[in-house]
C-alpha cells in the first residue's frame, strides 16, 4: 500500500503541482481514506520527500536505459531531453522543480545535492563519449563544460515558473552546449536531431 500511495502521489505532484495537491486529493484518487495515508506518512512533507526520491530513482533508471541503447553522444542527449519532457508533462504548466524549490526548499536542497552529483557524472560520461566518437572537440576541458551545462540547466529549472517555457529554454541550452563543443561532424548530428523536433 505504501508503494501505491507513493506512486499515485508522485503522479499527481508532477501533473498538478506539489503545492496544490492535498492528502484529500490523493485519498480520493485512490478510493482510500486519508487515515490510511497517515498510517504510512505523518504529513505531506514526508510523502513529498518519498515521492521525489522515487521520481529521482526512476529518472536515473530511464537515463541508464537510454545510455545502454548506445546512441551517439548527441542523439543520447536528445533522447534524455525527450524523456524529461514526457515525464514532466503536467496540467498546470507550472514547473514541478520551481514549485518544489519555492514551497519546500529543504526537500529541494536535499534532492539537489544528490542530483548534482549524478548529473555531473552523466554529463561527464556524455562529453567523454562524444570526444571518442569525434562529435565533440578533443581539446575540450571536460570538467569546465560539465560545470557550464549543469549551471545552465539547474538555473533554468530553478527560475522558470512555466514548464513549457523551461523546456523551450532547455532545448536552446542543449543546442548552445552542443554547438560550443561540436566538431563539424557533431554539428551535422546536432542539425539532424533538431530537424526531428521541428518535423
Amino acid at each position: 500500500m505504501k508503494e501505491k500511495i507513493i506512486a499515485k502521489a508522485s503522479e499527481l505532484f508532477l501533473k498538478l503541482g506539489f503545492k496544490s495537491v492535498t492528502m484529500d486529493d490523493i485519498a480520493g484518487e485512490m478510493c482510500i481514506s486519508k487515515k490510511t495515508i497517515y498510517k504510512y506518512f505523518c504529513n505531506k512533507e514526508v510523502l513529498i520527500e518519498e515521492s521525489t526520491s522515487t521520481v529521482h530513482r526512476q529518472v536515473h533508471e530511464i537515463m541508464d536505459t537510454i545510455v545502454a541503447k548506445k546512441y551517439n553522444a548527441i542523439h543520447e542527449n536528445f533522447e534524455i531531453r525527450e524523456m524529461f519532457r514526457d515525464m514532466f508533462k503536467n496540467n498546470t504548466d507550472t514547473s514541478p522543480i520551481y514549485q518544489l524549490k519555492k514551497h519546500y526548499p529543504e526537500i529541494y536542497q536535499n534532492i539537489l545535492s544528490h542530483e548534482i552529483e549524478q548529473c555531473t557524472q552523466c554529463f561527464r560520461d556524455n562529453i567523454e563519449k562524444g570526444i571518442q566518437e569525434g562529435l565533440y572537440r578533443a581539446d575540450l576541458n571536460v570538467e569546465t563544460y560539465v560545470k557550464f551545462y549543469y549551471t545552465l540547466i539547474f538555473h533554468i529549472n530553478e527560475n522558470t515558473v512555466s514548464e513549457s517555457e523551461a523546456q523551450r529554454i532547455e532545448l536552446e541550452a542543449l543546442e548552445y552546449h552542443t554547438r560550443a563543443m561540436a566538431t563539424e561532424k557533431g554539428v551535422q548530428e546536432l542539425e539532424k536531431q533538431l530537424k526531428k523536433i521541428i518535423n
